[in-house]
């Protein structure tokens, strides 16, 4: 009979469709692999290509050249000029567009993916989202800073070459808003944040546990939206990304490159996304939040009925694919 849960990080109910649910292998990416090239001269992301990007903000450099460039995007979601205006005409209500939209360049080749880099170059990554991170937390016009990666055709993105995103708003968007109040209402009731209680049961439970190391668990939740959901919760409670240790992302860099590793090989290297979700930017420390890292591979398509209730279907059992996870063994 088919289950629903709930999502205790959002309160959120999901449909575990188990009569209709795949084994875990069916998953397998069925997309046509394609042989890329470490090096493609119009891509404006490839060395010797400098010039067909605007000007960088933040760069990792090595003898041999840069390992990690950032700059801004060239079709920016947001204007990085101008002042943040708010504006109300009767019922309606807009403001200026203005925030930022960068690029970060993952790596020089243009082949190259997340789950096979060595853990230092996923290590670089995570250091220019961190410095970016917080250095845009000092302009007073952003209030929501979001990074995020778009890996494949069906997670949205549009340049082969490895690259993730980070956007900040001027605003703090409404889903971002609930989660918080719902997070400060699971504080109020029970005096723990929820993220922390959530690792404490998963540890316990270890049904739905991926990979976990010194300072991080990886994981399926219990109320999973989609097939393989994943979460990175740091085990220390923190609420922003900005204010993870040198331990830490040393140790988080070796953990996002496993579980994506797993993720490649056991699904064929299923399309994906993934992003940090973190505090508002004007919040600073609070009990009752917890950043984490969300990956969602791309297997299933959002349909009618989730469209029309805002309750997804989950085609998997959240304890048989962390357990196809689990046990993956992975190249090194």
């Amino acid at each position: 009979m088919p289950e629903l849960r709930q999502n205790l990080l959002t309160r959120e109910w999901v449909i575990i469709a188990k009569e209709r649910a795949r084994r875990p292998e069916e998953f397998k990416s069925k997309k046509e692999k394609k042989e890329l090239p470490e090096y493609k001269k119009e891509c404006p992301f490839c060395p010797g290509n400098e010039k067909m990007t605007p000007y960088e903000s933040f760069t990792i450099q090595e003898k041999k050249g840069w390992k990690v460039r950032v700059i801004p995007n060239k079709f920016p979601a947001l204007a990085s000029e101008g002042k943040r205006d708010r504006h109300i005409e009767g019922i309606h209500r807009f403001m200026s567009g203005v925030g930022i939209h960068e690029v970060i360049i993952e790596s020089p080749l243009h082949n190259l993916t997340t789950a096979l880099m060595p853990v230092e170059d996923v290590r670089n990554i995570l250091v220019a989202y961190r410095e970016r991170y917080l250095k845009i937390l000092k302009d007073e016009r952003i209030e929501m800073i979001i990074i995020f990666k778009n890996h494949g055709e069906s997670a949205g993105t549009s340049l082969e070459h490895p690259h993730s995103q980070l956007i900040g708003t001027p605003l703090v968007p409404t889903m971002i808003r609930y989660r918080n109040e719902e997070a400060m209402r699971y504080f109020d009731d029970t005096g723990e944040c929820v993220g922390c209680k959530i690792i404490k049961e998963e540890l316990t439970a270890r049904k739905r546990i991926v990979w976990e190391s010194e300072y991080f668990v990886a994981f399926i939740p219990y109320g999973a939206y989609s097939p393989f959901h994943t979460w990175l919760f740091p085990r220390r409670h923190v609420s922003s990304f900005g204010s993870i240790l040198d331990k830490e992302l040393e140790d988080l860099a070796s953990v996002l490159k496993t579980v994506l590793a797993k993720l490649y090989h056991g699904l064929d290297d299923p399309d994906f996304n993934y992003c940090i979700r973190s505090i508002p930017s004007d919040i600073g420390q609070m009990d009752y939040l917890h950043w984490y890292i969300s990956i969602i591979p791309r297997l299933t398509r959002t349909a009618g009925f989730e469209l029309g209730s805002g309750m997804f279907i989950n085609t998997s059992v959240p304890e048989e694919s962390a357990g196809f996870l689990r046990e993956m063994n992975i190249p090194y």
